[in-house]
C-alpha cells in the first residue's frame, strides 16, 4: 500500500498547480504561500485557498493592483 507523498501543510500540490488556470481569463496562476492565495496577474485576482482546497470562484477572489 503506498500512500501520497506528505506535504508541508500551507503549501498547494505543484501538479495541481500546472493544470489549475484563472477561470476568468485562463491564464497562468502563481502561488503565494504567505497569503495563500493563487494570483492571476492578467485578471488582477487572488483566489484564496482555505484549508488547502484553491477556492476559484471569481465571486471569491479578491482585487489586487
Amino acid at each position: 500500500m503506498n500512500a501520497a507523498p506528505e506535504r508541508l501543510e500551507g503549501t498547494v500540490d505543484p501538479k495541481l498547480l500546472e493544470i489549475l488556470v484563472c477561470p476568468l481569463t485562463k491564464g497562468p496562476l502563481e502561488y503565494d504561500a504567505a497569503k495563500q492565495e493563487l494570483i492571476s496577474r492578467s485578471a488582477k485576482l487572488a483566489y484564496p485557498i482555505r484549508d488547502g482546497i484553491p477556492i476559484m470562484l471569481p465571486e471569491e477572489a479578491r482585487k489586487i493592483d
